[in-house]
């Protein structure tokens, strides 16, 4: 899982009505085997990938690294073993995934002839040099269809100016979502994002980002990136002369003294030169990705996910092998690919197509399954009907209390409320796991909905489940090891996703997003 820097909602069974769908269902061709093939899962074999998969030999699969190559050429070797086709027209599993590394950058920006170096009042991972005159104040900088600060203003080739937070009406009910809710822009997570995304479609060369309550974490961030001398990656598609600046109240009042209050656009002229040096190095990096094909509704697909990276070798030369993270989603995707293998090979295979998506950049920005989403969809997003992602199934999270057979499911009601009916009624009929649904909460702080692969589905409004036990005291340490991986576990819940997964696939009607944003 993608490492950034709560309330027990409980358990969820699903009602009659529900369970009575499933078993309908189950009475279709091929759909009562279903438990023959789960039965394929063993935790014999999921321990027998696992101990493989997160030695030594793998170097802790760092994305780009030789331990990435390897990680990639064991799950080639693995569909290409099980006769499981690639996804590819051309019959090849690898989808290159192009990314760059913009080196730590260093100089300044001198504003009114004040000098401010970087990783003092700014921070940022951009290359960015020139003199500007006039910098424009775009108060939010927020671009939405029901308000929008850059109405009738000209910002192209200009530097902006902008805060987070967001505008209320007179009736104190947030402009942006017409209610009493805050939108995504005044969401960390969302904002700075959707900023930059907004500034660059109306012209603008550079955003300075004023968020000071807010600017220690960005810089904390920056100092580790220092200490560890690490650079920024980036998908090099994303790659554009744009530069972005963080700033806090120092450089923000200096170039507006009533910024806080102030939320009409205008301009402001304050000369203003930034010196920023970076280089870029490229990156290679691949995404493995296999599929069996429908029978019925070959060109309607479910996809299956986990993320074949983790973190590579610690500064001191300690082996970071991942087994939980996401070794143990790996390998469930792998026995799960299996299953429906078998089924296929019998006469049983799914409607509808099924795809396995390893994909890489997990750790260091989702990049894997964005270039999947946004670049270069193997198969058609607006006939993808679910993306069911799995990151961290191995363990039992110490700070929770209860049963040890549990999950934590983020997202599934997010978009479909008939995913996740479905999703209870299957866990109810097949696996009986408790569904926790405690890191689901919209006021979750860990914002984990945001932090794994399946979010890049999600904002496409593709309905998702993400699958998770919880982090733990050797997230992200080189004693995430294989010897402690509850294997009876990860068995039981890789045959609830494949469970969950037979029922999408084989249902008649794709699952319906009755939730789509915006």
């Amino acid at each position: 899982m993608r490492k950034i820097a709560v309330i027990l909602i409980g358990l969820i069974m699903s009602c009659n009505s529900s369970q009575k769908t499933v078993e309908e269902k189950s009475t279709t061709k091929g759909v009562e085997a279903n438990t023959i093939y789960a039965k394929t899962i063993t935790q014999e074999e999921l321990k027998e990938h696992l101990y493989i998969y997160a030695s030594d030999e793998f170097e802790g699969r760092e994305t780009g690294k030789p331990g990435q190559k390897k990680a990639v050429a064991y799950l080639k070797e693995a569909y290409e073993k099980m006769e499981i086709a690639a996804a590819k027209d051309d019959g090849d599993y690898i989808q290159n995934v192009p990314l760059e590394m913009s080196n730590l950058p260093t100089g300044s920006i001198n504003i009114d002839n004040q000098e401010y170096p970087i990783g003092e009042d700014f921070v940022t991972f951009s290359k960015a040099t020139g003199t500007y005159s006039d910098i424009i104040y775009a108060g939010y900088g927020i671009d939405d269809e029901n308000y929008s600060d850059y109405k009738g203003l000209d910002v192209k080739g200009k530097l902006v100016l902008i805060k987070f937070g967001e505008p209320k009406n007179a009736n104190g009910s947030y402009a942006v979502s017409g209610t009493d809710e805050k939108s995504d822009w005044s969401n960390m997570s969302e904002s700075f994002g959707k900023r930059a995304k907004a500034a660059t479609d109306n012209g603008a060369v550079g955003m300075l980002y004023y968020d000071d309550s807010n600017f220690g974490r960005y810089k904390g961030y920056f100092d580790f990136s220092k200490r560890n001398n690490r650079g920024r990656m980036a998908l090099k598609s994303e790659s554009t002369d744009f530069s972005s600046f963080i700033i806090n109240s120092e450089i923000g009042k200096k170039l507006l003294p009533n910024i806080d209050d102030n939320d009409v656009p205008k301009t402001v002229s304050v000369p203003l030169t930034l010196k920023i040096e970076s280089s870029n190095d490229e990156v290679s990096s691949e995404n493995v990705v296999a599929y069996i094909k429908g029978s019925e509704k070959p060109n309607e697909y479910v996809v299956i996910s986990s993320h074949l990276d983790h973190i590579g070798i610690t500064s001191d030369g300690e082996i970071n092998n991942g087994a939980d993270d996401d070794g143990s989603g790996t390998v469930a995707l792998l026995e799960i690919a299996q299953a429906f293998k078998k089924a296929k090979d019998e006469g049983n295979g799914p409607k509808r197509s099924v795809v396995f998506l390893h994909v890489t950049g997990e750790e260091k920005g989702l990049f894997g399954s964005q270039y999947y989403t946004d670049f270069e969809p193997v198969f058609p997003l607006s006939q993808t009907v679910a993306n069911l992602n799995i990151d961290m199934i191995g363990r039992i999270d110490p700070k929770r209390e209860g049963d040890r057979n549990y999950i934590y499911l983020i997202g599934s009601d997010k978009l479909s409320s008939d995913l996740h009916e479905l999703s209870e009624a299957i866990n109810e009929k097949y696996t009986q796991i408790e569904l926790d649904y405690t890191y689901n909460d919209e006021n979750d702080p860990n914002r984990f909905y945001y932090r794994s692969d399946h979010y890049n589905f999600a904002k496409n409004n593709i309905p998702i489940i993400f699958y998770f036990n919880g982090t733990h005291a050797d997230y992200h340490k080189p004693s995430d090891t294989p010897d402690k991986i509850n294997y009876d576990l990860l068995e039981n819940r890789s045959r609830l996703i494949f469970y969950t997964a037979w029922e999408v696939a084989n249902r008649d009607q794709r699952v319906i997003v009755d939730k789509a944003t915006k």
